[in-house]
């Protein structure tokens, strides 16, 4: 079936800044100037002006970010770490590759973020950190966390990877905590053209160690204090972010209005369940996840009427098999288990035409049977 709707237009996002960039990278080209330099320094210094921290640290991807965000605050092997349960598993991963162990925690119902009662319940004598996710677009109840850290000492850490230009009431995800770190890869609103993230901070000291970290342990070439990592940004994603950043309040307005209108399209299709939006926050609409029973069978019918779909995430992080280990089993989460059974990510990007989400309204109508019109 030729797809009618595409799940994602990266191509459009690139057509519209393929004059900015194109320049750019023949000079770059020329000049061979690959690593750093600076179209990595503005980036940094525009993406800090833009969320309100006074340091980011461009890196190679989103999982070295957060790798590299939990070793700057010093988790070690060992330490207990707590996540949510419906989160991609970069979020595990990272915390597992310097030895330290995932605690994963239950989600809230409403909107699928972590649950602060939950965080609290996990927390033990060898808890270091939280990590709240900036899940679909819009920021955890970080608020709500703070406190239950400062309480016990703990460190929260943001995954803020499918949040850019999401903001609380407090401010824009990345800026809500010492430190956060999020992904740049080419499907987030502020994507690159290949791997890319950063790590952000107010803390001068967390993020010079970032950098030499990121930097094979080096601040000066050739001289180790640490036993690091190659996770560099290079120029080339560099100059692609930067004209990405000049429009993403327009593209995340874009995401926005899809939003609003597919909750329109949808507020009379009974069996859909569609999103909402905490109080104080400002999704930027990373997904546009609904719930829908018997979610297989829909997602193969929208897939066979031409409607890209995805499901974000098919099975929590605690089922996966790569945490067989830690002992979890199935019902200890109920609610991100249900949800990961029942999810449904929609066709969401900023060029998404008017025609195209008639489309997806209509075909998802049909394949859950029932409206109420």
């Amino acid at each position: 079936m030729t797809t009618i709707v595409p799940f994602l237009d990266l191509a459009a996002q690139q057509a519209e800044i393929a004059a900015e960039v194109l320049p750019v990278w023949e000079r770059q080209l020329a000049s061979a100037g690959f690593i750093g330099g600076p179209e990595v320094d503005a980036f940094e210094r525009e993406y800090a002006d833009y969320i309100g921290v006074r340091h980011v640290v461009g890196v190679s991807n989103g999982t070295d970010a957060l790798e590299l965000a939990y070793r700057a605050v010093g988790i070690e092997p060992g330490d207990e770490v707590i996540i949510p349960a419906n989160t991609f598993i970069a979020t595990a991963e990272a915390v597992s590759r310097i030895g330290a162990i995932p605690v994963p925690v239950d989600v809230d119902d409403e909107f699928l973020l972590l649950d602060p009662d939950a965080v609290e319940a996990a927390i033990t004598s060898r808890t270091h950190a939280i990590v709240p996710v900036h899940l679909f677009g819009q920021t955890a109840p970080v608020e709500r966390i703070a406190p239950i850290a400062e309480k016990y000492g703990l460190v929260v850490i943001e995954d803020a990877a499918q949040s850019q230009g999401a903001t609380s009431g407090a401010g824009r995800a990345g800026a809500l905590s010492r430190v956060a770190a999020t992904s740049f890869y080419p499907g987030k609103n502020l994507g690159a053209a290949g791997d890319a993230g950063a790590v952000m901070t107010d803390d001068a000291e967390v993020a010079a160690l970032v950098r030499n970290l990121g930097g094979h342990g080096s601040s000066v070439k050739y001289v180790h204090d640490h036993v690091g990592m190659n996770a560099r940004l290079d120029a080339v994603q560099a100059t692609v972010l930067r004209a990405k950043l000049r429009r993403l309040d327009g593209w995340n307005a874009a995401r926005r209005a899809a939003a609003d209108r597919y909750a329109d399209l949808l507020k009379d299709v009974a069996g859909v369940r569609t999103p909402s939006v905490r109080p104080g926050n400002q999704d930027v609409w990373h997904l546009y996840v609904v719930r829908v029973a018997e979610r297989d069978r829909v997602m193969a019918e929208l897939g066979a009427a031409g409607i890209g779909v995805g499901i974000h995430y098919p099975t929590p992080v605690h089922l996966t098999q790569a945490y067989a280990s830690l002992g979890y089993r199935r019902g200890q989460f109920p609610i991100a288990e249900a949800a990961a059974d029942s999810i449904l990510s929609l066709p969401m990007f900023p060029h998404l035409t008017e025609a195209q989400q008639d489309a997806v309204a209509d075909a998802l109508r049909a394949a859950v049977g029932e409206d109420k019109r």
